[in-house]
């Protein structure tokens, strides 16, 4: 059995944007697309699917859809799903934030945070597609793709975050932005210690993404170490990306989610659509 693109839906706006954006991703990776909804009242269920199944429908008739209805609190439900899923697609909040639905918060984060998959997070107010602005008269699917960003820790790099972003880059044919967030280490009071440069950890940067060229030749890659924390220059380039990829740190807790203070930052103000990847 082929592994899906899983969204969550409710009904609300919020997770038809999600739903927008899932069936993109299904259709780069020519998977089956699989809706989940997870609700104690199935007519309220059954009502929202059958309007995320006819939108789809609609713009992508050739697209093979299943859908699930769940009696299960939604994150169980999610969490279940995404055992046989590539991607769990949700909606969320966003800058600003903002009603998008019920899986737009808590719900989202705690799936975000748990999950054995990727989980990428759709933002309420994304509309604007993929595609870079194009000049008068253009469409958006006339002009290339916006880079698609990932976040990297250099102290703690894991493959599956850095090969989801350049397979996402590889996909849509786009530039793959990559950004290490730098701080300078204190000097000891007595004078020790080491300095670590913007360079030096620019050029350990570039080594550690020498085999992923190697892996996605065609894939053009744009490095930087910026100075500052990772998740402000995150969600600055957001601004303009058809993705960001970050990792979630790993739980220290038995019980709860946790994503890391960076893909919180992130999550909480990007403006583009954000990949949470588990380091397992």
């Amino acid at each position: 059995m082929p592994r899906t693109i899983t969204v969550g839906v409710d009904g609300s706006p919020g997770s038809l944007v999600a739903v927008d954006w899932a069936v993109r991703e299904a259709r780069y990776r020519d998977v089956p697309l699989r809706l989940v909804h997870a609700v104690r009242h199935p007519a309220e269920a059954d009502r929202s699917l059958s309007e995320a199944e006819a939108r789809i429908a609609r713009r992508h008739p050739d697209l093979r859809i299943d859908s699930d209805r769940v009696a299960a609190d939604p994150v169980s439900a999610l969490l279940a799903a995404a055992e046989d899923a590539e991607l769990v697609v949700l909606g969320s909040h966003g800058p600003g934030g903002g009603v998008a639905g019920l899986l737009a918060g808590s719900v989202a984060l705690a799936v975000a945070g748990r999950s054995r998959r990727p989980v990428v997070l759709v933002p309420g107010g994304h509309h604007q597609g993929e595609h870079r602005t194009g000049g008068p008269g253009m469409t958006s699917q006339a002009t290339a793709y916006s880079d698609v960003v990932l976040g990297l820790d250099l102290k703690d790099p894991h493959e599956a975050v850095i090969e989801l972003a350049f397979d996402a880059a590889s996909r849509r044919a786009a530039r793959l932005r990559v950004v290490h967030g730098w701080s300078p280490e204190p000097y000891a009071p007595d004078g020790g210690g080491t300095w670590q440069s913007p360079a030096a950890d620019g050029h350990s940067l570039c080594e550690l993404l020498d085999p992923w060229r190697e892996k996605f030749p065609g894939v053009e890659v744009a490095a930087q170490a910026v100075i500052g924390t990772a998740g402000t220059h995150l969600a600055e380039a957001s601004a303009d990306a058809s993705l960001v990829v970050v990792g979630r740190a790993e739980r220290r807790m038995p019980v709860g989610a946790a994503i890391g203070p960076v893909a919180q930052v992130v999550l909480e103000h990007s403006s583009a659509p954000v990949a949470v990847v588990p380091r397992v």
